[in-house]
């Protein structure tokens, strides 16, 4: 969606959005989907499925990024007003799968949510204190 939401940004003029900065973008992304593909690939091969399958397999994980793209394209009008709404909601949401996730010793014990919880309140914080102090 980021890379649907950046090409609309261009296509409608937006003069911070530029083609090149949304090509970069794209290119950026589908970098970043060489290991997520691979993450399903090779555990796919290790228990047996053919080299081909495993990789068919790993690239379709990805295939909702470009259908995601052209939605947002496609729906550009509609978009676009709510665009900072639909940021912060993904910004949100990869914040939150950062602590969930990728920080396992937030999550030991019996209260698991209080690491989370805490991220999200500190992140408040300082979004308050940045927006306050500018």
């Amino acid at each position: 969606m980021a890379v649907g939401v950046t090409f609309a940004g261009a296509l409608i003029g937006n003069a911070g959005i530029t083609m090149a900065g949304a090509f970069a973008l794209a290119i950026g992304i589908a970098i970043q989907n060489f290991p997520e593909g691979a993450i399903i690939s090779m555990p796919l091969k290790s228990e047996g499925v053919s080299k081909t399958k495993a990789f068919i397999l790993g690239t379709l994980s990805g295939i909702v990024e470009p259908i995601g793209a052209i939605i947002t394209i496609l729906l550009t009008q509609a978009v676009v007003p709510i665009l900072p709404y639909v940021l912060a909601f993904a910004a949100g949401a990869m914040i939150y799968v950062v602590v969930e996730e990728l920080i396992p010793e937030s999550q030991d014990g019996e209260h698991s949510n209080v690491g989370t919880i805490g991220v999200a309140i500190g992140f408040v914080i300082m979004m308050i204190l940045d927006v306050a102090l500018g």
